[in-house]
């Protein structure tokens, strides 16, 4: 029987718990606080994250995996007898991951299939659950890089910061953006767009408006076409509980996949008490 191995990087935020029980290998991304190093996921929990980000006098720094641990993690999937691979990964226009990954696939003593999804956290999290559903379904290394392909092609990814602070720090937003936005209680609803770089959605006076203004988009979009759904936090279990009752009251046709946590590396530019959901039609 053909065996087919998944990987996926740490910052689809699965955690490694959830990621071994589906026989997906996880390749972590890392977390620097100065000199000290972590592995996402691994060495830092969330929460422990969060408690240290808050308190450091500096914004962490991250990086990808090398091509010799996508490699390493690649073989030893040849080793347990897969005969291709499919290699899941957040977007590559914001991480060299993708390109990590790339890079050893041509060592790779079998094929590998490498999938950008554009997205990150809970929505690369829906590309590596679609992507598990059609292994298990018996479907070949074709079918199951489809699988993910698609579920990105349909997906859509927004997220509210609490602050620009984070995002300003790590250069994915201008410091006049992020002034602004603190001093005038403006939240701005951030979208990952179709090349996987984050735009402004909208601007909202307050964060309960701007949870609103999400749900609003969900249940017109899901007016016509129900919606698996995943809500995220960075440590804020209170606000994803939030956005679930204003899906609820704003009518919302939506599966709920999952209320997840957002990681160290995601975490580093959303900041703590980011909220989120990643969505796409029900298939």
């Amino acid at each position: 029987m053909t065996r087919i191995g998944i990987v996926a990087d740490s910052t689809c935020d699965l955690g490694p718990e959830w990621l071994a029980e589906h026989d997906v290998k996880m390749v972590p991304l890392k977390v620097m606080f100065g000199d000290e190093s972590f592995l996402d996921w691994i060495d830092l929990s969330p929460d422990e994250f969060y408690r240290k980000l808050q308190v450091s006098p500096a914004l962490p720094k991250t990086s990808q995996p090398s091509p010799a641990e996508f490699l390493a993690a690649y073989r030893s999937l040849a080793e347990q007898g897969c005969t291709e691979i499919v290699s899941i990964h957040l977007t590559a226009a914001l991480s060299g991951t993708f390109e990590s990954a790339t890079m050893a696939s041509t060592d790779s003593p079998v094929p590998v299939r490498i999938v950008d999804t554009k997205r990150v956290s809970q929505a690369t999290a829906l590309c590596v659950k679609a992507a598990v559903k059609v292994r298990d379904a018996g479907g070949d290394a074709g079918e199951i890089e489809n699988a993910a392909r698609v579920t990105a092609e349909t997906s859509s990814f927004f997220f509210i910061p609490d602050t620009l602070e984070y995002l300003v720090k790590g250069g994915r937003a201008g410091k006049a953006a992020g002034l602004a936005a603190s001093i005038l209680n403006i939240k701005p609803i951030l979208v990952f767009n179709a090349e996987g770089t984050i735009e402004t959605y909208k601007k909202v006076k307050g964060l309960k408006k701007a949870i609103a203004e999400l749900a609003a988009r969900v249940a017109e979009e899901s007016a016509s076409t129900p919606m698996t759904l995943s809500i995220l936090s960075a440590s804020a279990p209170d606000l994803a509980e939030n956005v679930r009752a204003a899906l609820d009251a704003a009518g919302a046709r939506y599966t709920l996949d999952s209320i997840g946590s957002v990681g160290a590396v995601i975490g580093t530019y959303g900041g703590p008490r980011a909220v989120g959901i990643a969505y796409h039609p029900t298939r």
